[in-house]
């Protein structure tokens, strides 16, 4: 081993040890602001408290709701350092004071906040990375739009600059997302009783952030992240032989227009429901080959492809004159769940039956998890 790779092999040794060390990292996501996040925290963190763990709060953000501030009495509050900027005090979260007295749990809200000039960090997501590092474990916050990739896209649907935004990587190197989700009904109605800002400001945020088309936009968008960062988590973490199989459709079909658009269509609906992806398989035997279907077959053919791909199919064209045999191979390579087929009338099906691999390619499916659908 050279130099160099002794190098990159102790780099990487040491990079597994101080992830050993690290603390667990928890994050609390919602769709905007009121809908709970503080509020579970802290009862998290009185739990927590109940049963012998060392859990201090590193900064909180009640916004003076009375049900928040109600929680944090027992609590023990690691005092905010006060420093003063532009001629007036202000306070910040105490990232020395959390690394020195190193609780086993710390709680610290607002998680894209950006901190006061000369601080150590920029961000108070840094602290936070600078917390667990110290072997600290940390239970945070955030609003979906402070996600940096959802950042266009919540300005489309708000209208409004969001400029407080934390990295994706934050969120990936969470041990535990959690979506704290209300509808938009029970959302507009805490905001009418003043549970989320003062009386003041209420009609003013009916009349922007929470009208209900938003709030159901963005709500989609917390649910879609949450659900995007669990799928990433069980890729990662749960092996492979444990796994559930993921639906996933191969819709199979021939030249025959009618049949074909059908059976896209209706593998499309059914991997819609299941949020899943689908392939669409043509098989070419030496029948179809350019030079002997006619102008008006190819062009059905192209258009179905087409129409795969606007419905969100993968089109895969496979050259074999055994139809069935390659439907299998086909299912078996992409881990297909459900091959879908039209109805035995159609002269694709007739074609499949005619061959005798068919016989094996329905034993097979025996021994296996593989659906096969018979479309009308």
């Amino acid at each position: 081993m050279n130099e160099e790779n002794k190098e990159q092999s102790v780099e990487h040794f040491l990079e597994l040890i101080k992830r050993s060390r690290r603390g667990k990292f928890k994050i609390y996501i919602g769709m905007s602001a009121g809908v709970g996040k503080t509020y579970r925290m802290l009862q998290e963190a009185r739990t927590l408290l109940r049963n012998g763990i060392d859990v201090k709060i590193g900064y909180i953000e009640t916004h003076k709701r009375k049900e928040t501030e109600a929680l944090i009495d027992g609590l023990p509050v690691i005092p905010r350092r006060k420093l003063f900027y532009k001629g007036k005090e202000l306070e910040e979260m105490d990232l020395n004071a959390i690394i020195n007295l190193r609780p086993e749990v710390v709680v610290v809200d607002e998680l894209a906040h950006t901190n006061i000039e000369g601080s150590k960090n920029e961000k108070r997501w840094q602290d936070v990375m600078d917390i667990l590092n110290a072997g600290i474990n940390v239970i945070s916050a955030i609003n979906i739009q402070h996600i940096e990739s959802l950042n266009e896209e919540v300005e489309k649907i708000t209208g409004t600059v969001i400029n407080e935004r934390i990295p994706d990587k934050v969120l990936q190197m969470a041990d535990e997302v959690v979506n704290i989700d209300l509808t938009a009904d029970e959302l507009v109605e805490r905001l009418k009783e003043g549970k989320i800002y003062d009386e003041q400001k209420i009609q003013q945020a009916l009349n922007n952030f929470f009208q209900t088309e938003r709030i159901l936009q963005l709500r989609e968008l917390a649910l879609r992240e949450v659900a995007h960062q669990l799928e990433r988590k069980i890729d990662i973490e749960v092996p492979k032989n444990i796994k559930l199989q993921p639906e996933l459709f191969l819709a199979c079909i021939s030249t025959n227009e009618e049949s074909a658009k059908i059976i896209i269509r209706k593998t499309a609906r059914l991997a819609s429901y299941y949020r899943s992806k689908w392939y669409l398989l043509y098989v070419q035997t030496s029948n179809e080959s350019s030079d002997k279907i006619n102008l008006a077959s190819q062009r059905h053919l192209i258009n179905n492809f087409k129409l795969a791909t606007q419905l969100g199919g993968e089109v895969l064209k496979v050259k074999n004159n055994n139809i069935a045999k390659t439907i299998w191979e086909t299912a078996e390579k992409y881990d297909i769940t459900t091959i879908c087929l039209g109805k035995p009338h159609f002269k694709f099906y007739q074609l499949v039956m005619k061959t005798a691999v068919f016989t094996q390619l329905l034993n097979k499916m025996s021994q296996t998890h593989i659906d096969l659908v018979i479309l009308s």
